[in-house]
Parts: C-alpha cells; structure tokens; sequence
C-alpha cells in the first residue's frame, strides 16, 4: 500500500450559502421514464418483501441476499473507489467481476456513474452537483434521478474526462452492451436462478425487484443521509457528514466526511478495518489474492492535522 498526498482543497459552503440556495426557488423538468420505474420497482419491492416473509424458500432469501451484497460491491469497490477515485488498480478478472456486479445493480453504466460522482466531488452541494443536498433530502436522495438535470450540473459535466474510462475495454464493452448487458445481469437471471429449486416465478421476480431497490436506496442514503445528519470531525466547513448507519447499509460508505476530505483513501475511512467497512475487507482479500494492488491510503500524521486545523470541535 502507498500513501498519497491529500488535497486540502475541498468544497466549501458557508452558512450564508447555503442558506441563500435552500430559499432560492427551484425549477423541475420531469424525467418520466425513470419515475415511472422507481415509482413500479418500490411498489413491487414491498410485494417483494411481502413475499420474503411469507412465501419464499429459504435458498430463495439467501441467494437474494448474496446478489445484494455482491451487486452493492459492484458500486463500492467498483464504480466508486476504483473508477471514480482511482484508490486502488484491479486486475483484468477482478475488473470484469466488478463490472458485472455493478451491472446487476441497475444503478447505470459505469461510466455514467463514474461521470455523476466525479461531478458530485468536483462540485459539492452546489447546481453541478447531480444530487445536490442543499435542494431538499427527497431530491438528493432520489429525486435528482426523476428530474433532467440542472442546467449548470450538464454544463460542468462536459468539462470532465472521460477518455480514460473509455479506453478500459472492460468499461468500454459495458458502456456499449449496457441495456442488454443490464437487463441480462440485473433482472432476468436472478429471478431464474431460483427456479433451479422450484421457487415460483411470481416469487423470484419480486424478491429480486426487492433487491434491486434496496441496493438502490443503500447507495442514495450516502447522498442523502451522510449529507445532513452526523458529524463533522474533519472538516466542519462542507456538509458530508460520518454516519455508522448509513456505513451499515452501504458496505461502508457513510465515513463521509473523511471521504470528502480524503476521496483518494481506498478504506473510505480512517478506521479501514472497521467492522462496518465491508468494502475495505473485500478490497483487502483481493490484495491478498493478487487481484488489487496500489492500494492508496492518507498517513496518519495527515489525518491528524487536519483533524486539529478543520475539524468539528466536540
């Protein structure tokens, strides 16, 4: 592993900001499509959930759960950390498994997602950030997707580079196959895979609709959540927050504060060997199987001074 130097420059809002852009009046063009489906997959996922507790086989809940943890790896360790962040580099097989995992997520391709955040970290809380929380929990949460994007958010976004995500022939490969590569991966084979046991169709469809929106929600509870309750202890001035729920649920990714201070640090967090860094243990034990390497993590003595100069005072 290699430390790295860590840039100080962060987003920064002040409190006049901030509260100048939550008055300002909002304007919204409805995005139908995706509002339609989230509006179809939640409906389906509390059928989904209905079923999980009175009807579906046991094999059943628990390859569900398995394609949930590994298709929510497919954003943490995947599109996040090593595509977006570049906290760590993977080898071809690790690369491919990563980007079917986040295929099953149905949370985009890659290279749009990696797009998205990129912009996210650039522009912090404000228009050109995709989900900018100064808008509202409900639109940086998952209103930001039923909506087409501000205008400033589209502008900013042809400003960044794509070229290398293109010319990764894993990335590449999805961003051209992606609808049938998508639809293959994310839905039609988890809701026949149960079938091998003779789980009913009705069953496995909605068990995995359930799956589809709680990975879904897990991943937009860090734009939301860790954007508004929780502390600051690295830097008080931006507004991603620590939060050990939101890590909970999403493999480790609500240590959101240190993230945005330290975006380069492939544990996420300070305490990468915490319980509820799932990411870090897998991103580790592919390190250990000669499939991650490079791993890039901030020194101590970093941490600690920008702790005293920035942080939140308790």
């Amino acid at each position: 592993m290699a430390p790295y130097a860590a840039n100080e420059d962060s987003m920064m809002v002040e409190e006049d900001d901030y509260n100048k852009l939550v008055a300002e009046p909002r304007k919204y063009e409805i995005a139908w499509v995706p509002l339609v489906y989230f509006m179809y997959v939640h409906i389906a996922a509390v059928y989904g959930l209905y079923l999980g507790i009175t009807t579906a086989m046991w094999k059943t809940i628990a390859f569900t759960f398995v394609v949930h943890v590994l298709s929510s790896l497919g954003i943490t360790a995947g599109v996040h950390r090593l595509w977006t962040h570049k906290t760590y580099k993977a080898k071809m097989p690790l690369q491919i498994f990563l980007m079917l995992c986040h295929s099953a997520s149905n949370t985009n391709s890659s290279i749009k997602w990696v797009s998205d955040h990129t912009l996210h970290h650039k522009y912090t809380d404000t228009d050109a950030d995709p989900h900018n929380s100064t808008r509202g929990f409900f639109y940086c949460h998952i209103g930001w997707a039923m909506v087409k994007k501000h205008p400033e958010a589209r502008a900013k976004g042809k400003s960044i580079d794509l070229s290398e995500l293109y010319a990764n022939p894993v990335l590449r490969f999805q961003q051209k196959n992606a609808l049938w590569l998508i639809l293959l991966v994310a839905f039609i084979i988890p809701s026949l895979v149960p079938l091998i046991w003779n789980e009913t169709f009705t069953v496995a469809y909605h068990m995995n609709l359930l799956r589809v929106t709680l990975v879904l929600n897990a991943s937009l509870i860090v734009n939301s959540i860790a954007h508004m309750w929780g502390t600051r202890p690295y830097d008080k001035t931006i507004l991603p927050v620590q939060n050990k729920i939101v890590s909970f649920f999403a493999l480790g990714e609500g240590f959101h504060n240190y993230h945005h201070v330290f975006p380069h640090d492939y544990r996420t967090a300070e305490l990468g060997d915490n319980f509820l860094n799932l990411t870090t243990k897998f991103i580790d034990f592919c390190a250990r199987i000669g499939q991650a390497y490079d791993r890039r993590y901030v020194p101590d003595d970093v941490i600690a001074a920008r702790i005293k100069r920035t942080g939140e005072k308790n």
